[in-house]
């Protein structure tokens, strides 16, 4: 059953793209699928100052992070690679010229459409050598690549604590204070303004502070997460097979 990828490979055009080291290669311009099989099988990428460039370049491999797409080859190759028109598809000759350039085999299927087969580029361009006088050496080369994985997540939580808060407030308070003092030029109109002898009452009011204690929520800081990314390098171990050609001859007059 084909699997049906429209919608998100459609939400791919646009975004950029880097290369295994973060480069940035340009912007994704397409994503070209199998005839076949209907698998996403090259991404076409604007590069170039003006993205006047369309560079093509394998969908396996590939992923997303973040807003970006990332590819599992580098700028320089990606720019170097066979250049042709974007016009939505390529040809059996062009295929073949990329899979050539990225060292890459296609996985098609027979005439019948029932049976897979598995077409190297480099072994059949050996094989329609037949009868020519030069002999192809052919090689394995690591196709690394990499892919995001989640290993842990990270999370802010906030909660209440209550603490005890002692502190020391002054405050006024009012005493009433005798006080006798003679009779002078100054003060003896008012001594002598009432009747000689008569009893009286003179009241003073006496205040003092209280404390009113009240609380508000003050911001102190704000706290947030960050993300940083570590680079690290991690040594690929892996054998490669190696084609040899030697030269051998009968020389019978010898």
């Amino acid at each position: 059953m084909t699997v049906d990828y429209s919608n998100d490979l459609r939400d791919l055009v646009g975004r950029k793209v880097v290369d295994t080291a973060g480069e940035k290669v340009g912007s994704v311009d397409g994503v070209y699928l199998d005839d076949e099989t209907a698998e996403p099988n090259w991404l076409a990428v604007k590069t170039g100052w003006f993205g006047g460039n369309v560079s093509f370049v394998p969908f396996e491999g590939a992923y997303v992070g973040g807003d970006e797409v990332v590819v599992a080859y580098s700028k320089a190759m990606i720019k170097d690679a066979p250049n042709f028109d974007a016009d939505g598809h390529l040809d059996v000759d062009e295929e073949q010229n990329l899979y050539a350039y990225y060292g890459r085999t296609r996985t098609g299927y027979d005439r019948d459409g029932d049976v897979d087969v598995d077409v190297d580029v480099d072994a059949g361009r050996a094989a329609s050598s037949t009868g020519d006088d030069a002999m192809t050496r052919s090689e394995e080369e690591l196709d690394v690549s990499k892919r995001r994985t989640e290993t842990g997540r990270a999370r802010l939580h906030k909660w209440v604590e209550t603490e005890h808060v002692q502190m020391t407030v002054p405050i006024r308070r009012e005493k009433a204070r005798l006080v006798t003092e003679p009779i002078t030029d100054a003060n003896r109109d008012d001594a002598l303004s009432g009747a000689d002898l008569r009893e009286s009452e003179h009241e003073v009011v006496l205040s003092e502070e209280e404390i009113d204690v009240s609380k508000r929520v003050v911001p102190k800081e704000r706290v947030r997460l960050e993300k940083d990314v570590e680079t690290e390098e991690v040594p690929v171990d892996e054998t490669v097979r190696k084609e040899r050609i030697e030269f051998d001859q009968d020389d019978d007059a010898r």
